[in-house]
């Protein structure tokens, strides 16, 4: 069973994948340039089979430093070879010189005025490899990179957020319901987030549904499918790309920005066209701008059970649709193998993008 609902309708393709660090390689781009000067050392620090909290209990323990001390703009995976930016006390420099740990590798040394903080990054860098690639399903891999490059990506939530037996959207319920509690704080939140990332990806499948439908139903069909009007139905089926904006979505400028409400459907599709905003997705909780029109309808079919739990949450949105940056893919014959690189920006899972390629979830890999 996928973990959603892909976007492309190609059958299965065959590759064996594994997370290990030859085969999956992250390296983040930071939000800005750093200034070179200031009271914070940053490094570049290249880690393999470790968290990022993994690594941060490494370098605490060898400068001395705090982990509260610690700045870093996103988490990395333990899986892979990865890159990322941790900044701490510049008090504390003269020992990196001489740090050394097997796993850990420190790839640059800069200072800056302030301390990073969640989110204060551009994106990532991707690679991976794939093996056991026939030379049809490496021409099918190379078509579907290049679909996704050209449209865009439905912006799932990867399976990472979901745990091990996909329970933590369950867990995270507990907890808003008063039946379960947590000490530790992180992990609390963790679950929470969990269930707001379920609701947001059950969202999603729904507008994926919608813009498959538009492009294989008739407007009549659609109408009867739907219960919509038709000057709804035609809102849907004269936009020409797949995933399409409905009336009182909640935009975003791309790819961050402020967001607002769609008032004028057709500018907000050439905007989209043209990448410059995107529609998006409510991760559930208290928040002023609220969806409107056929937008607010599906949005309460998939959320309007769980509102009594508005007060304890706070909300925000995420982009439903996102787009991928410097794709290129290298088939090498020979080895039946198949690199793929991107650029994606900050929240998107390259897993995710893995999945909707091969139609596979990553454990059937």
């Amino acid at each position: 069973m996928a973990n959603f609902l892909y976007t492309l309708s190609h059958s299965p393709i065959d590759a064996y994948f594994t997370k290990n660090s030859r085969d999956f390689i992250v390296r983040e781009v930071p939000l800005y340039d750093f200034s070179g000067d200031g009271e914070h050392c940053v490094i570049c620090l290249q880690k393999k089979d470790l968290t990022t909290f993994d690594a941060l209990h490494i370098l605490s323990e060898h400068l001395g430093v705090k982990i509260r001390d610690f700045g870093y703009a996103g988490l990395k995976d333990k899986d892979g070879l990865t890159s990322q930016f941790i900044s701490f006390p510049a008090k504390f420099a003269a020992d990196i010189e001489n740090f050394s740990h097997e796993k850990i590798k420190i790839l640059s040394i800069t200072k800056h005025k302030n301390k990073l903080k969640i989110g204060h990054l551009k994106g990532n860098n991707f690679f991976i490899r794939l093996k056991k690639v026939s030379q049809i399903d490496a021409q099918k891999i190379q078509a579907a990179l290049q679909t996704i490059a050209n449209q865009g990506f439905a912006n799932y939530f990867g399976y990472q957020r979901f745990g091990k037996f996909s329970d933590n959207f369950e867990q995270g319920e507990k907890i808003l319901k008063g039946e379960k509690k947590f000490k530790n704080p992180k992990m609390r939140n963790f679950l929470i987030s969990a269930f707001q990332s379920k609701l947001f990806n059950k969202y999603l499948e729904k507008r994926v549904e919608i813009s498959k439908m538009a492009s294989e139903f008739s407007g009549t069909q659609l109408a009867k499918i739907y219960d919509l009007q038709d000057d709804e139905v035609s809102s849907i089926i004269n936009q020409k790309q797949f995933f399409k904006i409905l009336n009182g979505d909640i935009l975003g400028h791309f790819p961050h920005g402020k967001f607002f409400v769609c008032e004028n459907l057709n500018d907000e599709v050439q905007r989209f066209l043209r990448r410059e905003i995107s529609p998006s997705g409510l991760l559930l909780g208290n928040i002023k701008l609220k969806s409107q029109m056929l937008s607010a309808r599906f949005e309460n079919e998939i959320y309007e059970k769980f509102y009594a739990y508005l007060p304890q949450l706070n909300g925000t949105f995420r982009y439903l649709w996102s787009f991928i940056e410097n794709a290129n893919c290298i088939y090498d014959e020979q080895n039946a193998q198949l690199n793929l690189e991107f650029y994606l920006p900050k929240g998107s899972y390259a897993t995710v993008i893995l999945e909707e390629i091969l139609h596979k979830e990553i454990n059937e890999i």
